[in-house]
């Protein structure tokens, strides 16, 4: 049998939401944030989770997320770093022995089990796969004064999310070498992969309730979300 370990990040510092707390852990419709996925990969078919935390916080995660609210698949809860890549890389040491592994935002609450088993499907056929959903908006890209450059056909653009699923020894292969270059500018796991392998990555569909919390209008929708699915 197959041995899924999903990695959650909870590292972040949330500057954009202009409060002393961190994102994660902020409420939600009366729960912090990060207690929605966790929730989401406790109820899913994945084995284990690792929890990624920022400096200091294991033993409040430990007490007031994991021991609070009764996650017994969280069997290891680790310190990430600087950059969201440090984090993912200090995850993946802690789900060595996995076949794979599914890579979550812990400031998106609103992930299901639903898409997670999708995701553990996928990935036994494409060895690389993340969630996403077409954009709705026209996208332009600007240059450096401001002015548009191009129009993207919009019809091949889609916003990705996460988790984001990988064959562990080839996600495992790809962070080793992305962490011997300096000041890259990485924004997700998939990129990893295509920098460093020049793998193709299969896109899936998400939600669009797969908000990421980075602002406080986000909580808002995000709250307006769950009333809505009671």
């Amino acid at each position: 049998m197959k041995q899924y370990t999903a990695i959650v990040l909870a590292a972040g510092a949330g500057k954009r939401m202009n409060c002393e707390v961190r994102k994660q852990y902020l409420l939600l419709h009366g729960k912090p944030v990060l207690s929605y996925a966790l929730e989401a990969f406790e109820k899913s078919e994945v084995n284990d989770i690792v929890l990624v935390v920022g400096s200091g916080e294991a033993a409040y995660c430990q007490e007031e997320i994991v021991g609070k609210y009764g996650f017994q698949k969280v069997r290891a809860i680790v310190e990430g770093g600087k950059e969201r890549y440090h984090s993912v890389y200090e995850g993946l040491k802690q789900a060595a022995g996995a076949d794979y592994v599914l890579i979550h935002d812990g400031a998106r609450p609103l992930v299901t089990p639903d898409m997670i088993r999708r995701c553990m499907q996928e990935v036994e056929r494409w060895d690389a796969c993340v969630v996403g959903m077409p954009v709705k908006d026209t996208i332009k890209m600007v240059d450096a004064e401001g002015f548009a450059e191009c129009t993207p056909e919009r019809s091949r653009l889609w916003q990705i999310q996460t988790p984001q699923t990988f064959a562990y020894p080839l996600i495992w292969e790809a962070y080793q070498k992305i962490m011997s270059e300096a000041d890259l500018a990485v924004t997700d796991d998939a990129m990893v992969l295509e920098h460093t392998m020049g793998c193709r990555v299969k896109v899936m569909e998400g939600s669009y309730h797969n908000i990421k919390i980075t602002t406080p209008e986000d909580l808002l929708v995000a709250e307006a979300y769950l009333r809505w699915s009671e």
